[in-house]
């Protein structure tokens, strides 16, 4: 809070000196009366709106750079989360015994593209992937691809949500 008032302050202090340049040109240039004031004031006033404008620019550089350390870290960390939700989705799929079409098929479905989307991709039918995805979905013991995604998700997350049951093992028919 203490920085942002700070930042406030510095953003005041910015418009008041680019304000008394922008009125002393226009006055200047529409031939205005001001009451005159002594040139050593005006010169202090005006070494202090230039120095309020150069410290200006210098945090603003200063948050510029910090801006930019930031969303490097945050796109490393989005790397990493990335690269952690594969690991996951992997581990799953071993766990579930996916064959390599079906792989193909939960990865496809869990970045969000539709069976017609799915069925182009890998030349199949459309029919051939609805019969993929329900193996999967039997596999993970899930009901549908909204549920399997919440299951990875929650994964990732370390915790299942309350009230959320999913099944490990295979579902059997009879069952």
């Amino acid at each position: 809070m203490r920085e942002r008032l700070g930042y406030i302050m510095l953003f005041a202090v910015q418009f008041a000196c680019a304000v008394f340049f922008l009125y002393d040109i226009v006055a200047n240039l529409l031939g205005l009366r001001v009451r005159p004031i002594s040139w050593q004031l005006y010169e202090l006033i005006e070494l202090g709106a230039g120095l309020g404008l150069v410290i200006g620019v210098v945090v603003t550089a200063r948050l510029l750079v910090l801006s930019v350390r930031r969303q490097r870290k945050a796109e490393a960390d989005l790397r990493l989360a990335s690269g952690a939700f594969m690991a996951v989705l992997e581990e799953r799929f071993d766990q579930w015994g996916l064959t390599p079409a079906e792989r193909d098929v939960a990865l496809f479905s869990v970045k969000g593209l539709s069976v017609a989307e799915i069925a182009a991709l890998r030349n199949t039918s459309a029919g051939t992937v609805k019969a993929q995805s329900a193996a999967i979905y039997r596999k993970a013991g899930v009901s549908g691809r909204a549920q399997l995604l919440s299951h990875l998700i929650d994964e990732l997350m370390g915790e299942a949500l309350p009230g959320l049951t999913v099944v490990e093992e295979p579902l059997d028919k009879a069952g």
